[in-house]
């Protein structure tokens, strides 16, 4: 069901698309928006995993990192049947974690040195396990290409105004209408997108890491820590929120319309319902010892260079 509904969705998105450029140009302007959007989404798709980890300034861990922090994400990432994934960390105290990548050939796992440091081992495992099944199912690529959509609509909306096909064919009120509406609009795709996959990947991060309690206790204390400190990062660049755990910036809503996560409280309960209704076997998710606090690095503004 959740494939379906985000092939629908992405549907949507397209035929909005498409629509804005017939508004402004006739059929040859809904030709030249679809190439010109299909040239940003081929950009986006080769690139978009540096883009981000440069906006959120990630500093690589490598490999034999006191804190097992690799070996982790390599035990995991053979449970997921996947090719290990580069391993990055953010310099924010906010407790938090995304992946990103358009394949899981080209995937990294990011995570703050806040959620690494709050976090006890089991939890840090489920949060991690909950990315790479973004990874597996590949949802990294599709909310790229959802993004760069969005963006483009938008674009696309505010250059209505001045183009005379649009004012023609709906007149100034009606241009103006769709420079508000279009935009919000395809904000609604791109969040009910990333919202229908949120699930998905807690479903799957569950059966990865074995056992739906450990993610779900890490998403609580992640909401908790997420609304105490603030990511300056993701504040400056909102529109990588979606790609987070639990949404990064302050001032955000339960699960309502305008969303880009799911109530942390809904996934809890179906994590909770999956463990009651076939109970997984906790398991060892990683041949190193617990994480040790004294291992993790101290975050300091103009802190730079690779967690080794």
């Amino acid at each position: 069901m959740g494939y379906a509904k985000t092939a629908m969705l992405m549907a949507a998105l397209t035929a909005l698309f498409m629509g804005i450029g017939y508004l402004i140009g006739g059929t040859g302007g809904m030709v030249l928006a679809l190439i010109f959007a299909g040239g940003m989404n081929a950009f986006s798709w080769w690139n978009s995993d540096k883009m981000v980890l440069k906006m959120h300034n990630a500093q690589p861990v490598l490999p034999g990192d006191r804190a097992g922090l690799n070996a982790m994400v390599a035990d995991l990432a053979k449970n997921a049947d996947l090719p290990m994934p580069a391993v990055y960390l953010l310099n924010t105290e906010q407790p938090n974690a995304f992946a990103t990548g358009r394949n899981p050939e080209n995937a990294a796992v990011a995570v703050t040195a806040g959620l690494v440091r709050a976090l006890p081992r089991e939890e840090l495992a489920g949060v991690i396990a909950h990315e790479l099944a973004h990874i597996k199912h590949r949802d990294t690529a599709i909310m790229t290409v959802t993004a760069t959509f969005a963006g483009a609509i938008t674009m696309l909306a505010n250059f209505a105004l001045f183009f005379g096909g649009a004012r023609e064919r709906m007149g100034l009120l009606g241009t103006l209408a769709m420079m508000v509406l279009a935009p919000m609009a395809a904000a609604l795709v791109q969040m009910a997108i990333s919202r229908s996959r949120e699930y998905e990947a807690d479903r799957i991060g569950a059966e990865i890491c074995g056992n739906p309690l450990w993610l779900a206790s890490a998403l609580q204390h992640i909401e908790a820590g997420a609304t105490r400190v603030e990511n300056i990062a993701a504040e400056r660049n909102p529109a990588t929120a979606h790609m987070f755990i639990i949404n990064p910036l302050h001032g955000h809503g339960a699960d309502n319309l305008f969303a880009t996560h799911p109530s942390t409280a809904n996934r809890v309960a179906a994590l909770r319902q999956m463990a009651g209704a076939a109970p997984a076997r906790a398991r060892a998710t990683s041949r190193t010892q617990p994480l040790q606090r004294s291992d993790i690095p101290r975050v300091g503004r103009g802190r730079k260079g690779p967690w080794t």
